[in-house]
Protein backbone atom coordinates (compact mmCIF):
# COMPACT_ATOMS: atom_id res chain seq x y z
CA UNK A 1 0.00 0.00 0.00
CA UNK A 2 1.29 3.43 -0.57
CA UNK A 3 -0.43 5.31 2.24
CA UNK A 4 -1.64 3.32 5.56
CA UNK A 5 -4.00 5.89 6.42
CA UNK A 6 -7.18 5.58 3.87
CA UNK A 7 -8.79 8.33 2.71
CA UNK A 8 -11.75 7.24 5.53
CA UNK A 9 -8.87 8.94 7.92
CA UNK A 10 -8.59 5.40 9.81
CA UNK A 11 -5.34 3.40 9.47
CA UNK A 12 -5.05 -0.31 7.70
CA UNK A 13 -4.82 -2.85 10.09
CA UNK A 14 -2.86 -5.72 10.26
CA UNK A 15 0.28 -8.34 9.26
CA UNK A 16 1.69 -6.57 5.99
CA UNK A 17 3.65 -8.49 3.70
CA UNK A 18 5.51 -5.26 2.71
CA UNK A 19 5.75 -1.81 4.53
CA UNK A 20 3.72 1.23 3.34
CA UNK A 21 5.22 3.81 1.27
CA UNK A 22 4.17 6.56 3.76
CA UNK A 23 3.21 6.64 7.60
CA UNK A 24 0.97 9.78 6.53
CA UNK A 25 -0.16 10.36 10.11
CA UNK A 26 -1.70 13.93 9.79
CA UNK A 27 -4.65 12.14 7.41
CA UNK A 28 -5.53 10.51 10.71
CA UNK A 29 -9.31 11.45 11.58
CA UNK A 30 -7.67 11.71 15.74
CA UNK A 31 -10.33 12.20 18.08
CA UNK A 32 -10.71 12.48 22.07
CA UNK A 33 -11.71 9.89 23.82
CA UNK A 34 -15.05 11.47 23.85
CA UNK A 35 -14.85 11.38 20.38
CA UNK A 36 -14.02 15.56 20.34
CA UNK A 37 -12.53 15.97 16.45
CA UNK A 38 -8.58 17.16 17.19
CA UNK A 39 -6.49 19.60 14.89
CA UNK A 40 -2.74 19.65 13.87
CA UNK A 41 -1.64 20.22 17.16
CA UNK A 42 -2.79 17.64 18.74
CA UNK A 43 -1.61 15.74 16.10
CA UNK A 44 1.47 16.67 16.40
CA UNK A 45 2.03 16.21 20.12
CA UNK A 46 0.37 13.38 20.58
CA UNK A 47 2.47 11.49 17.11
CA UNK A 48 5.88 9.66 18.34
CA UNK A 49 8.59 8.11 16.03
CA UNK A 50 11.47 5.89 16.75
CA UNK A 51 14.22 4.00 15.00
CA UNK A 52 16.65 1.61 16.08
CA UNK A 53 19.53 0.22 14.65
CA UNK A 54 21.34 -2.96 16.66
CA UNK A 55 25.22 -4.39 15.82
CA UNK A 56 25.29 -8.50 17.37
CA UNK A 57 28.61 -10.41 18.08
CA UNK A 58 30.42 -12.28 19.79
CA UNK A 59 33.07 -9.43 19.15
CA UNK A 60 31.19 -6.22 19.90
CA UNK A 61 27.65 -5.16 20.61
CA UNK A 62 26.27 -1.45 19.92
CA UNK A 63 23.12 -0.06 19.86
CA UNK A 64 21.92 3.37 18.07
CA UNK A 65 18.51 4.87 18.55
CA UNK A 66 16.97 8.13 17.38
CA UNK A 67 13.38 9.67 18.58
CA UNK A 68 10.81 12.10 17.89
CA UNK A 69 8.73 12.58 21.25
CA UNK A 70 7.42 16.32 19.05
CA UNK A 71 8.65 18.22 22.82
CA UNK A 72 11.77 16.72 22.21
CA UNK A 73 14.50 15.01 19.92
CA UNK A 74 16.00 12.07 21.64
CA UNK A 75 19.13 10.23 20.43
CA UNK A 76 21.67 7.43 22.16
CA UNK A 77 24.45 5.65 20.80
CA UNK A 78 26.83 2.69 22.97
CA UNK A 79 29.20 0.16 21.73
CA UNK A 80 29.81 -2.60 24.39
CA UNK A 81 33.52 -4.76 24.24
CA UNK A 82 32.32 -8.35 25.59
CA UNK A 83 36.02 -9.91 26.33
CA UNK A 84 37.25 -6.43 28.28
CA UNK A 85 33.81 -5.52 29.63
CA UNK A 86 34.31 -2.10 28.21
CA UNK A 87 31.87 0.13 26.77
CA UNK A 88 31.48 3.57 25.46
CA UNK A 89 27.69 5.61 25.39
CA UNK A 90 26.59 8.83 24.89
CA UNK A 91 22.80 10.09 25.17
CA UNK A 92 21.61 13.67 23.33
CA UNK A 93 18.01 15.34 24.16
CA UNK A 94 17.18 18.39 22.35
CA UNK A 95 13.94 20.57 22.91
CA UNK A 96 11.33 20.22 20.48
CA UNK A 97 13.74 18.29 18.28
CA UNK A 98 15.57 21.00 17.31
CA UNK A 99 18.66 19.25 15.02
CA UNK A 100 16.78 16.73 13.82
CA UNK A 101 14.82 15.42 10.66
CA UNK A 102 12.71 12.26 10.93
CA UNK A 103 11.45 10.72 7.36
CA UNK A 104 7.61 9.14 7.66
CA UNK A 105 8.87 6.49 5.31
CA UNK A 106 9.82 3.29 6.71
CA UNK A 107 12.14 2.12 3.82
CA UNK A 108 13.02 5.81 2.35
CA UNK A 109 14.14 8.64 4.17
CA UNK A 110 16.87 9.79 6.36
CA UNK A 111 16.38 10.42 10.08
CA UNK A 112 18.90 12.31 11.95
CA UNK A 113 20.12 14.13 14.95
CA UNK A 114 22.62 16.69 14.83
CA UNK A 115 24.47 18.33 18.30
CA UNK A 116 27.57 19.93 17.65
CA UNK A 117 30.15 18.21 16.00
CA UNK A 118 28.07 15.01 16.80
CA UNK A 119 26.03 13.49 14.51
CA UNK A 120 23.31 9.87 14.86
CA UNK A 121 22.32 8.88 11.22
CA UNK A 122 19.75 6.47 10.07
CA UNK A 123 19.70 6.29 6.02
CA UNK A 124 16.63 3.81 4.57
CA UNK A 125 16.91 3.08 0.84
CA UNK A 126 14.20 1.77 -1.31
CA UNK A 127 14.82 -0.52 -4.51
CA UNK A 128 18.13 -2.77 -2.37
CA UNK A 129 15.85 -2.37 0.26
CA UNK A 130 19.42 -1.27 2.48
CA UNK A 131 19.63 0.36 6.18
CA UNK A 132 22.60 2.37 7.12
CA UNK A 133 23.68 3.69 10.35
CA UNK A 134 26.64 6.35 10.47
CA UNK A 135 27.54 8.06 13.86
CA UNK A 136 30.05 10.56 13.91
CA UNK A 137 30.69 11.82 17.79
CA UNK A 138 33.30 14.79 19.04
CA UNK A 139 35.77 12.32 20.51
CA UNK A 140 36.68 10.54 16.80
CA UNK A 141 33.98 7.47 17.38
CA UNK A 142 32.65 6.68 13.67
CA UNK A 143 30.20 3.74 13.34
CA UNK A 144 29.52 3.11 9.46
CA UNK A 145 27.47 -0.41 9.23
CA UNK A 146 24.62 -1.09 6.94
CA UNK A 147 22.47 -4.14 5.72
CA UNK A 148 20.37 -5.50 2.95
CA UNK A 149 17.05 -7.01 2.46
CA UNK A 150 17.24 -8.73 -0.64
CA UNK A 151 20.73 -10.45 -1.04
CA UNK A 152 19.45 -12.88 0.47
CA UNK A 153 16.11 -12.09 0.75
CA UNK A 154 14.47 -11.27 3.73
CA UNK A 155 10.84 -10.78 5.20
CA UNK A 156 10.23 -8.02 8.24
CA UNK A 157 7.89 -8.05 10.36
CA UNK A 158 5.66 -5.19 9.26
CA UNK A 159 2.27 -4.71 11.41
CA UNK A 160 -0.05 -1.80 12.08
CA UNK A 161 -2.32 -2.18 15.75
CA UNK A 162 -4.93 -0.52 17.22
CA UNK A 163 -3.41 1.49 20.79
CA UNK A 164 -5.87 2.47 23.91
CA UNK A 165 -9.35 3.90 22.58
CA UNK A 166 -8.01 6.76 20.19
CA UNK A 167 -4.49 5.33 19.08
CA UNK A 168 -2.78 3.27 16.55
CA UNK A 169 1.39 2.31 16.02
CA UNK A 170 2.79 0.75 13.44
CA UNK A 171 6.23 -0.55 13.43
CA UNK A 172 8.63 -2.74 11.02
CA UNK A 173 11.26 -5.03 12.73
CA UNK A 174 14.03 -6.85 11.32
CA UNK A 175 16.51 -9.62 13.17
CA UNK A 176 19.25 -12.00 11.57
CA UNK A 177 20.71 -10.42 8.89
CA UNK A 178 24.26 -9.89 8.24
CA UNK A 179 25.83 -6.91 9.00
CA UNK A 180 28.56 -5.14 6.65
CA UNK A 181 30.96 -1.56 7.44
CA UNK A 182 33.64 -0.56 10.12
CA UNK A 183 33.70 1.03 13.79
CA UNK A 184 36.26 3.03 15.09
CA UNK A 185 36.36 4.26 18.76
CA UNK A 186 38.32 3.87 22.15
CA UNK A 187 37.55 0.06 22.26
CA UNK A 188 39.44 -0.34 18.79
CA UNK A 189 38.64 -0.65 14.97
CA UNK A 190 36.26 -3.34 13.82
CA UNK A 191 35.64 -5.13 10.09
CA UNK A 192 32.15 -5.83 10.91
CA UNK A 193 32.07 -8.82 8.75
CA UNK A 194 35.38 -10.12 9.75
CA UNK A 195 33.81 -9.99 13.08
CA UNK A 196 30.62 -11.92 11.55
CA UNK A 197 27.83 -9.45 13.20
CA UNK A 198 24.58 -9.05 12.75
CA UNK A 199 22.08 -6.51 12.86
CA UNK A 200 18.69 -5.43 14.17
CA UNK A 201 16.53 -3.08 13.51
CA UNK A 202 13.24 -1.30 14.47
CA UNK A 203 11.11 1.57 12.69
CA UNK A 204 8.20 2.34 14.72
CA UNK A 205 5.49 5.29 14.78
CA UNK A 206 2.13 6.23 15.99
CA UNK A 207 -0.24 7.42 18.15
CA UNK A 208 0.92 5.21 21.40
CA UNK A 209 -0.27 5.09 24.77
CA UNK A 210 0.35 8.33 26.29
CA UNK A 211 1.31 6.36 29.46
CA UNK A 212 2.66 2.79 28.74
CA UNK A 213 5.53 0.47 29.45
CA UNK A 214 6.74 -2.53 27.57
CA UNK A 215 8.96 -5.36 27.26
CA UNK A 216 11.54 -6.85 24.21
CA UNK A 217 13.74 -9.28 23.21
CA UNK A 218 16.04 -9.41 20.25
CA UNK A 219 18.75 -12.00 18.90
CA UNK A 220 20.65 -12.21 15.60
CA UNK A 221 23.70 -14.56 14.96
CA UNK A 222 23.87 -18.09 13.55
CA UNK A 223 22.13 -21.52 14.98
CA UNK A 224 22.87 -25.03 13.70
CA UNK A 225 23.91 -23.31 10.54
CA UNK A 226 21.13 -21.29 10.18
CA UNK A 227 20.83 -17.51 10.45
CA UNK A 228 18.44 -16.71 13.36
CA UNK A 229 17.20 -13.66 14.14
CA UNK A 230 14.24 -13.08 16.95
CA UNK A 231 11.66 -10.25 18.06
CA UNK A 232 9.58 -10.88 21.06
CA UNK A 233 7.44 -7.83 22.97
CA UNK A 234 4.57 -7.25 25.79
CA UNK A 235 3.13 -3.88 25.86
CA UNK A 236 2.62 -2.40 23.00
CA UNK A 237 1.44 -4.43 19.51
CA UNK A 238 -1.01 -7.45 21.35
CA UNK A 239 -4.41 -5.03 20.49
CA UNK A 240 -5.83 -7.77 17.45
CA UNK A 241 -2.32 -8.60 16.07
CA UNK A 242 1.35 -8.95 18.08
CA UNK A 243 4.70 -8.40 16.38
CA UNK A 244 6.26 -11.64 18.07
CA UNK A 245 7.89 -13.35 15.82
CA UNK A 246 11.12 -15.32 14.36
CA UNK A 247 13.54 -15.72 11.43
CA UNK A 248 15.41 -18.88 9.68
CA UNK A 249 17.32 -17.45 7.13
CA UNK A 250 15.20 -15.19 6.55
CA UNK A 251 11.90 -16.69 6.76
CA UNK A 252 9.33 -15.12 9.18
CA UNK A 253 7.98 -17.13 11.59
CA UNK A 254 4.87 -16.01 13.67
CA UNK A 255 4.87 -16.91 17.51
CA UNK A 256 1.75 -16.75 20.05
CA UNK A 257 1.58 -14.08 22.95
CA UNK A 258 4.94 -14.20 25.50
CA UNK A 259 5.94 -13.78 28.86
CA UNK A 260 8.79 -12.17 30.44
CA UNK A 261 9.37 -13.32 33.58
CA UNK A 262 12.61 -11.31 35.43
CA UNK A 263 13.28 -9.10 38.42
CA UNK A 264 11.87 -5.44 37.43
CA UNK A 265 14.50 -4.44 40.29
CA UNK A 266 17.24 -6.61 39.66
CA UNK A 267 17.43 -6.78 36.22
CA UNK A 268 20.97 -8.39 35.17
CA UNK A 269 19.74 -11.31 37.31
CA UNK A 270 18.68 -14.16 34.00
CA UNK A 271 15.24 -13.62 32.50
CA UNK A 272 13.04 -16.24 31.31
CA UNK A 273 10.48 -15.57 27.72
CA UNK A 274 8.40 -18.16 26.86
CA UNK A 275 5.70 -18.10 24.27
CA UNK A 276 1.90 -19.37 24.88
CA UNK A 277 2.02 -21.62 21.60
CA UNK A 278 5.59 -23.29 23.09
CA UNK A 279 7.39 -21.85 19.73
CA UNK A 280 9.47 -20.42 22.20
CA UNK A 281 11.68 -21.12 25.31
CA UNK A 282 14.37 -18.87 26.25
CA UNK A 283 17.01 -17.85 29.20
CA UNK A 284 18.91 -14.29 28.90
CA UNK A 285 22.08 -13.93 31.16
CA UNK A 286 22.82 -10.30 30.81
CA UNK A 287 26.37 -8.84 30.49
CA UNK A 288 25.97 -5.49 30.32
CA UNK A 289 23.62 -2.43 30.62
CA UNK A 290 22.39 1.08 28.74
CA UNK A 291 19.85 2.84 30.75
CA UNK A 292 18.68 6.10 31.29
CA UNK A 293 16.31 8.16 33.63
CA UNK A 294 14.19 11.28 33.03
CA UNK A 295 11.19 12.85 34.86
CA UNK A 296 9.95 16.34 33.25
CA UNK A 297 6.67 15.74 34.67
CA UNK A 298 5.20 15.82 31.01
CA UNK A 299 8.03 13.75 30.04
CA UNK A 300 9.16 10.84 31.64
CA UNK A 301 11.40 7.52 30.72
CA UNK A 302 12.68 4.43 32.87
CA UNK A 303 14.47 2.70 30.37
CA UNK A 304 17.03 -0.15 30.79
CA UNK A 305 18.52 -2.08 27.30
CA UNK A 306 20.38 -5.40 29.00
CA UNK A 307 22.69 -6.48 26.31
CA UNK A 308 23.39 -10.89 27.15
CA UNK A 309 23.05 -14.20 25.46
CA UNK A 310 20.21 -16.28 25.08
CA UNK A 311 19.96 -19.96 25.65
CA UNK A 312 17.20 -22.36 24.58
CA UNK A 313 15.17 -23.45 21.85
CA UNK A 314 12.51 -22.26 19.11
CA UNK A 315 9.94 -25.22 17.94
CA UNK A 316 8.84 -24.51 14.31
CA UNK A 317 5.56 -26.58 14.07
CA UNK A 318 5.87 -29.22 11.77
CA UNK A 319 10.38 -28.51 11.81
CA UNK A 320 12.68 -29.85 13.50
CA UNK A 321 13.57 -27.66 17.03
CA UNK A 322 16.55 -25.13 16.64
CA UNK A 323 18.73 -24.96 19.48
CA UNK A 324 19.94 -21.60 21.03
CA UNK A 325 23.30 -21.29 22.77
CA UNK A 326 25.13 -18.53 23.76
CA UNK A 327 23.56 -16.05 21.01
CA UNK A 328 24.31 -12.49 21.65
CA UNK A 329 21.05 -10.13 21.92
CA UNK A 330 19.20 -7.53 23.76
CA UNK A 331 15.79 -7.30 26.21
CA UNK A 332 14.63 -4.11 27.30
CA UNK A 333 12.54 -3.10 30.29
CA UNK A 334 10.63 0.44 29.27
CA UNK A 335 8.32 2.99 31.25
CA UNK A 336 7.49 5.81 29.60
CA UNK A 337 5.49 9.23 29.66
CA UNK A 338 4.85 11.29 26.44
Amino acid sequence: MERLIQANGQPYYGLFSSPPGLINYRDFDFRSPMGRRLGALAKWRRFHQFQYFGIISDTLIGGCALANLSLAGIGFVYLFHPASGRMIERQFKLPFGLGTQFSQRPDDGVCELRSGRNRLRLENQPGVREKRLLVELDDGTRIDAAFSETEPVFQPMCISTPTAVNGWVYAQKVAGVRCSGHIRSALGEFDLEQIDAFAHHDWSAGYMRPETHWNWACLSGRAERQRVGLNLSCGVNETSFTENCYWLDGELIKVDTVRFDFQRRRPLEPWRIDSHDGQVALRFEARGLHQEHMNLGILASNFKQIFGQFSGVLRPVGRPEVSIANCWGFVEDQYVKW
